[in-house]
C-alpha cells in the first residue's frame, strides 16, 4: 500500500495507525510527528506568502470574507505521478485549508493505474473519530482503528466526568485574527467535552467571519485564541490585531486574566487524533484541571491581566 496524504491531519492520522511507512507523499504542512515525516517526499507548496504576511493580508489573497478564494496550496502532479499512489488522502470541507477533493480528483484522473481518493470530511469532534476509523479500513487495518477511536474517546469521556457538576464558563474560541473568525466545526464540541459553553459557534458549524462587536456583546468568560495555520509564535506576534480592538480591555475574560493562546495547529485546527489532546488542554485552561502529561506553555499561553 502506497498512500499520498494532501490533509496535515489525514498525515496524523496514518502515523497513529502505524503507517508511517505506507507513506510516500505528503504536503509541506505535514510536521507530525517530529522526526517521523521529514523524509516523506513533499508533493504541495504553499500558493502564497503567508510567513511574510499578516493575518488580513493572507485573507485577502486567499478571497475574503467567505473563504470561497484560492487554496493556500499547489499541487506538483508529476510528483504525485511519480510517486504512484494507491490511496490519496484529501479533504472536501474547506477550499482554502487543504488540497480540495476536486482539485485531487482531477490530478488523479490523468495518472496511470488505479488510485483511489479518499475525501475525510469530519465537522464533529465523534466525526473525527470516526474518520481514524474510515481510513484504517481503507488502509487495511480496521481493527487498529478502532482500538486507536476507542482509546481517543475515552480520553475525552474521561475529562467529560472530571469536569461534571462544575460551573461552565462561557467561551469565545478565535480561528482567525483579522478578520475575526469564530473556531467551528469540531472545536465547539471539544469547549462542551472540556466543560464550557462555546458562544460564538454551534457543533458542526462551518463558520464564516463576525464583526468584532458580536464578541464584545456575547462577554465571554474565556477567550481561547487559536488561529488556524499559527503557531502560538505566530499568534502572539500579531495579537495587537486583537488586543487594539475596542472593547478589548473591558471583556470579562480580560479582566480576569482569561484569555489563553493556544496551539490551533496541533490540537485544534486540524481534524485528526490529537484533538483529543485539544480536549485536555481546553480542561486545564477552563478548570485548571490536571491532566497527563501536564500541560506546557508550547500548548497553551496565558496572557496577563488587563490593567
Amino acid at each position: 500500500m502506497r498512500v499520498v496524504s494532501l490533509l496535515p491531519a489525514a498525515t496524523d492520522i496514518v502515523a497513529e495507525l502505524g503507517l508511517l511507512p505506507a507513506l510516500v507523499g505528503r504536503t509541506h504542512e505535514c510536521d507530525w510527528p517530529p522526526g517521523a515525516v521529514e523524509s516523506v517526499p513533499v508533493v504541495t507548496a504553499s500558493g502564497i506568502d503567508a510567513e511574510r504576511m499578516g493575518s488580513r493580508e493572507i485573507s485577502d489573497a486567499v478571497g475574503g470574507a467567505r473563504h470561497g478564494g484560492s487554496s493556500l496550496y499547489t499541487l506538483d502532479t508529476g510528483r504525485l505521478a511519480e510517486l504512484r499512489p494507491d490511496v490519496v488522502l484529501t479533504q472536501d470541507l474547506c477550499d482554502v485549508c487543504a488540497m480540495s477533493y476536486r482539485s485531487v480528483a482531477r490530478a488523479v484522473r490523468v495518472l496511470e493505474g488505479d488510485t483511489r481518493v479518499v475525501s475525510l470530511e469530519p465537522r464533529t469532534l465523534d466525526e473525527v473519530f470516526g474518520c481514524v476509523e474510515s481510513v484504517a479500513a481503507t488502509l487495511g487495518v480496521a481493527e487498529v482503528g478502532r482500538e486507536v477511536a476507542a482509546r481517543l474517546r475515552a480520553r475525552v469521556d474521561a475529562v467529560r466526568r472530571r469536569v461534571a457538576g462544575r460551573p461552565r464558563p462561557t467561551v469565545a474560541a478565535i480561528e482567525w485574527l483579522d478578520p475575526v473568525w469564530p473556531a467551528g466545526h469540531w472545536v465547539p464540541d471539544q469547549i462542551e467535552a472540556a466543560g464550557g459553553v462555546s458562544l460564538l459557534a454551534g457543533s458542526g458549524e462551518h463558520t464564516d467571519r463576525i464583526e468584532w462587536t458580536r464578541v464584545v456583546e456575547a462577554r465571554p468568560e474565556v477567550v481561547v485564541i487559536q488561529p488556524c495555520g499559527f503557531a502560538p509564535d505566530r499568534t502572539m506576534a500579531e495579537l495587537r490585531s486583537l488586543t487594539e480592538r475596542p472593547g478589548w480591555a473591558d471583556l470579562p475574560a480580560v479582566r480576569a486574566g482569561r484569555v489563553w493562546v493556544l496551539d490551533g495547529p496541533a490540537y485544534f485546527n486540524r481534524p485528526g487524533p490529537r484533538v483529543a489532546r485539544g480536549v485536555e488542554v481546553l480542561a486545564h485552561v477552563l478548570h485548571d484541571l490536571p491532566v497527563e502529561p501536564a500541560v506546557t506553555t508550547a500548548e497553551a499561553r496565558r496572557l496577563p491581566t488587563a490593567p
